[in-house]
């Protein structure tokens, strides 16, 4: 799979590069956080929060709107899923790591996504990025097998816990509405976060499973 800069043309659909605020206090707290070896995500992270940077991103990327820092650490070379929200999230890199990226314009209308249309994009350690609310994406790769450091910057209250009924996907199905569409209710999976997922993924049967093709790899 042909891996991309994020310094190349090619990225720039799918977000861009945020040197606007100082990451080097946000870079050095994720420094600290573990690496596990399978992939963990925590959507607020206290020793990540106290830094200045949560107060620099609310005022000067999301327009003073509420956020929270958490962290993706772990080792992972392949994609198994896509997600997206309502809105940009920045990805912060305390190492070198991999973002493997679709657009939700190639999202089909029953919501199936063709995997050979995903994009490889390399992140150096040190380097902050803005993946637009229009860019499908899920937990980084490592590079050559080494773990991967994230911060994870989004309004607040994202990928929590959903508290209200939704229509949930049976069997890895989405529920049909009266017009014959598919629901997109159904890929709602946390607050604020729809995903779809690959039949490799080793996602729970609720997840729906629309991600067509090879699994890739990095």
């Amino acid at each position: 799979m042909k891996i991309y800069s994020i310094y190349d043309p090619e990225f720039v659909s799918y977000g861009r590069i945020v040197n606007n605020v100082d990451f080097t206090a946000l870079v050095e707290a994720l420094k600290t956080t573990p690496i596990p070896q399978g992939v963990s995500y925590e959507p607020t992270v206290p020793v990540l929060e106290a830094t200045d940077v949560r107060e620099s991103l609310s005022t000067v990327c999301y327009g003073e709107m509420p956020i929270q820092i958490g962290y993706c650490n772990g080792h992972n070379n392949r994609l198994n899923a896509l997600e997206y929200h309502r809105d940009s999230e920045i990805n912060v890199a305390a190492t070198d790591a991999i973002l493997l990226l679709g657009l939700k314009s190639e999202v089909a209308p029953d919501f199936t996504y063709n995997t050979s249309l995903v994009k490889a994009f390399f992140v150096p350690a040190g380097t902050a990025v803005e993946i637009y609310a229009t860019t499908l994406h899920y937990a980084p790769c490592g590079v050559n097998g080494a773990g991967f450091q994230v911060a994870i910057v989004l309004p607040q209250g994202t990928n929590f816990p959903l508290t209200k009924t939704h229509a949930a996907a049976k069997g890895h199905q989405a529920p049909v509405l009266a017009d014959g569409a598919l629901n997109e209710d159904a890929l709602l999976t946390a607050v604020n976060k729809w995903l779809i997922g690959h039949p490799e993924g080793g996602l729970d049967e609720n997840a729906f499973l629309g991600l067509i093709g090879e699994n890739p790899e990095i």
